[in-house]
């Protein structure tokens, strides 16, 4: 995954990783009480998660060229990552203009894809030798992308059909018939049926790597991870629930894997300086974090509804959020091929 030392490498893990994931799961009895609670406290979750971690998550991506390659200059490094940042996040917005119903199912795969595209990378950093080929690593991928994004589709469905009348309300007048296809018991049965097939299948093929020679331990911490992730959609309100996670599973992971490529960031946690490394990693968040929270200002002064309660603020969010994703999937995607994520002969 990278050149670290072993005992920095096992702290990375703890603490951005397995720690969160322990957390997590105390919380499931909380959550699920709360579909008894309004909707407005998941928004408020949500808020929280984005303000104190999920934005900031990707906010050094202008700086992972040139600590990940060799010979990168700063200002290369700026200028490639502020291109890909302006043009396709351009595109997603105009997407949710000119297509609003087909962007949103569009940020749900997106967003699929690079939740379990980092739960991939948590694990490689885990140092996990059950998943060993890029098949059973794909498969890991569209479990643990698809557990956030599907399975409160199929436990929740009125929730997250209100998300998404939000949204799509944000540039349609009748948002409710636009959305009706994609809320079909079909479709839910059909994601449903899916999630838990695929689940069994990557369990039970990282099992067999256990009986061929693969550390138990590993397969045991994803198994369990996974469980927790089933859970905590299960009975936690979609809202609610996707706040949290953003903030204490996804974007903790990928600032973990940030720190690890940040040489006086590692060199902090590697002496136990966690606190330290986290510092050096919230100053370089920073000015693109309040940068973030301009993109959403923007997108709510452009929407043609406006904005005037709590659902249109976070239906702004996830625009907001949705057009600096699609770069994110792409920085992150070239930072898995620089670190070897998807080679056939990466054990971790």
């Amino acid at each position: 995954m990278t050149d670290r030392s072993p005992s920095t490498l096992r702290r990375a893990d703890e603490w951005f990783a397995l720690y969160p994931a322990v957390v997590l799961a105390a919380l499931v009895p909380l959550g699920a009480v709360t579909p008894l609670f309004p909707v407005e406290i998941g928004v408020l979750a949500f808020a929280a998660g984005t303000l104190l971690v999920g934005m900031a998550h990707g906010a050094v991506d202008h700086l992972v060229p040139l600590r990940a390659a060799a010979g990168t200059s700063l200002r290369r490094s700026l200028a490639v990552v502020s291109a890909v940042y302006a043009v396709l996040g351009g595109i997603t917005v105009a997407a949710f203009f000119l297509a609003p119903v087909a962007a949103f199912v569009g940020f749900i795969a997106l967003t699929w894809l690079h939740w379990g595209q980092g739960d991939v990378a948590a694990l490689t950093v885990a140092g996990v030798d059950h998943l060993p080929t890029p098949g059973e690593r794909a498969l890991t991928l569209f479990v643990r992308g698809g557990l956030p994004m599907g399975v409160p589709l199929v436990s929740r469905p009125d929730e997250y059909r209100l998300v998404a009348e939000w949204v799509v309300g944000l540039f349609v007048g009748d948002a409710a018939a636009a959305v009706d296809p994609l809320f079909s018991p079909t479709t839910r049965l059909a994601v449903g049926v899916v999630l838990g097939v695929a689940t069994l299948a990557s369990a039970g093929l990282g099992y067999r790597r256990v009986l061929a020679g693969a550390r138990r331990r590993g397969w045991l911490r994803d198994v369990g991870e996974t469980a927790t992730l089933w859970a905590w959609f299960l009975l936690a309100a979609p809202v609610f629930a996707i706040g949290v996670y953003f903030a204490l599973w996804h974007a903790l992971r990928h600032v973990g894997r940030l720190v690890l490529i940040d040489d006086a960031a590692a060199g902090a946690l590697g002496d136990g300086d966690v606190g330290g490394a986290v510092k050096r990693f919230a100053r370089d968040a920073a000015p693109l974090t309040v940068g973030g929270f301009l993109v959403v200002g923007g997108v709510a002064v452009t929407v043609p509804s406006g904005v005037a309660a709590p659902g249109d603020v976070l239906a702004v969010s996830l625009v907001a959020i949705a057009a600096m994703t699609l770069p994110h999937v792409v920085v992150v995607a070239w930072l898995d091929g620089k670190q070897g994520v998807w080679r056939p002969d990466r054990a971790g």
